[in-house]
């Protein structure tokens, strides 16, 4: 049993949003569509959807970024081991990619370890979510069907739950091309959903007005970086497409692991050894530097404490009660360590007003970060 939340937007407009270029009917469609947001009544789940095509999928979901190489060496069978672990715990929703290592090989065997282990409708809960990042050649038919095809076979699937498309370069329209590939196959059967990732609100605004049935675009989205909800998110509520965050956490900055540390006296803190911990210290030094991130995890701590939670489940928290956010993505270091726990703390929490307030106001001291790196996905694009 679910419930449906409508939201109507029609104080908004996309004119708003103030893209380069002109706009034509498609554009009225755009704009007289409403948002729906579909959430479980334990608010665990949510549905992404445009249309007809529909995908459930757990809010947190774990993200196999890790598995590439960077954060420990991964042994396939105590990995996939963890993956049961996780969808036993009701983490079912997995995020991968092609270039993510052996990540959509590990949800091959583990989809068919649950077909041989689990009952039929245990599997239907399960779903992976994997990305296709093309190198910007020429996107013909049978050359999108291809690198399809192989995500299939890696993971043992039919159809591909959700394929989240990224494209490197938009002064090569190609992605258009590809997108429309894309669209077929799903009327094929091989693909359920079509989603993007790291995808800018205006290339996400020209990709609907070519009638394709975008439901996700996945973005970087933590408490330090709020650029998805300035134009991304207007852009969202007016057409019903979901957001799913990854960054979140930071890689593990947000954490105690890091309360009370000096990055800037060799070998006092923790050391930043796995790429997500670099990727993510380079935000933190864009938004406002390590002084102010102590002063934020300082107030996360002291709202954690209040609840009985940990730093990571309100960072998580915090994003999920964004607007337009499905599903956010928590790394998981599959047969090394494991975060069931604080990911199951989520869905009890409830962050009050007086816990926003106190988090706005640090954050209020940090950068624009939309004005400092660009929109989503522009961390990818520019030099």
């Amino acid at each position: 049993m679910t419930e449906l939340l409508n939201h109507s937007f029609t104080h908004f407009t996309l004119d708003s949003i103030k893209p380069k270029y002109g706009r034509g009917v498609e554009t009225r469609k755009l704009i007289s569509r409403t948002a729906h947001c579909v959430l479980t009544e334990d608010k665990k789940l949510a549905v992404v959807k445009n249309g007809k095509d529909s995908l459930e999928i757990c809010r947190v979901v774990n993200g196999m970024w890790q598995t590439s190489g960077g954060w420990g060496k991964i042994d396939r069978e105590n990995a996939v081991d963890a993956m049961l672990r996780y969808a036993d715990a009701g983490f079912a929703t997995f995020d991968m990619a092609d270039i993510y290592g052996p990540a959509e090989d590990l949800y091959g065997i583990f989809i068919n370890r649950v077909r041989r282990e689990r009952p039929p409708e245990f599997l239907e809960n399960v779903k992976g979510l994997t990305k296709w990042v093309p190198p910007p050649v020429k996107m013909t038919s049978s050359y999108v069907q291809k690198n399809i095809d192989i995500s299939r076979k890696r993971m043992d699937v039919a159809s591909l739950d959700m394929l989240q498309f990224h494209w490197w370069d938009y002064a090569n329209s190609g992605y258009l091309d590809a997108l429309k590939h894309l669209t077929d196959l799903k009327e094929e059967g091989k693909i359920k959903t079509i989603a993007l990732t790291n995808f800018d609100t205006e290339r996400l605004q020209i990709i609907l007005e070519n009638g394709i049935p975008i439901v996700s675009n996945q973005v970087q989205h933590s408490i330090v970086d709020m650029r998805p909800q300035q134009k991304m998110a207007e852009l969202c509520q007016l057409t019903g497409v979901k957001l799913i965050t990854y960054g979140t956490v930071m890689g593990g900055l947000l954490s105690e692991k890091f309360l009370d540390t000096n990055l800037s006296i060799p070998f006092a803190g923790p050391p930043l050894n796995t790429p997500s911990l670099q990727k993510y210290k380079r935000m933190v030094d864009a938004w406002g530097g390590w002084s102010l991130f102590q002063a934020l995890l300082k107030t996360l701590s002291q709202v954690a404490s209040k609840h009985g939670v940990s730093i990571p489940t309100v960072a998580v928290k915090y994003i999920l009660d964004q607007r337009c956010v499905a599903g956010s993505m928590v790394g998981v270091r599959l047969g090394l360590s494991e975060h069931i726990k604080d990911s199951a703390a989520v869905f009890s929490l409830t962050l009050d007003e007086e816990d926003v307030s106190s988090i706005k106001e640090v954050t209020s001291k940090g950068k624009d970060l939309l004005r400092v790196i660009g929109d989503c996905g522009d961390e990818y694009r520019r030099a």
